[in-house]
């Protein structure tokens, strides 16, 4: 699992939701005050290094894509989670959020529904 910062982070939502996106095309997508071009255009070339963006020279410019999507994205981050934190320990990690979240009983029941279904 490679780490992503937070502004990595950032840009890969904007290129998941764009399915592929040029430079220009993901500054666009940022609120006011947007990051320069260049800053972009330097972490996602750190993204590229990473693997998780992969580019197509169209005309002159590149156009990137991500190398997965979200979903497997999110399931790899959240094992590393499991595995960095809980000793790998699904109900440990289970237990810590839901202490944490301080659960409804009704979203209790939910859950344990949701564990006997699997």
């Amino acid at each position: 699992m490679k780490e992503l910062t937070k502004r990595e982070e950032q840009i890969m939502e904007i290129v998941w939701r764009l399915q592929e996106a040029f430079i220009r095309d993901i500054v666009n997508e940022f609120p006011e005050p947007q990051p320069h071009y260049n800053t972009v255009a330097t972490i996602v070339k750190i993204l590229e290094k990473k693997g998780v963006l992969q580019s197509e020279m169209i005309g002159n410019s590149n156009q990137y894509r991500p190398t997965q999507d979200f979903a497997a994205y999110r399931e790899e981050y959240l094992e590393s989670v499991k595995e960095k934190f809980f000793d790998n320990s699904l109900p440990k990690m289970l237990a810590h959020f839901a202490k944490k979240e301080k659960l409804s009983e009704s979203e209790k029941e939910e859950l344990i529904r949701i564990i006997k279904s699997k």
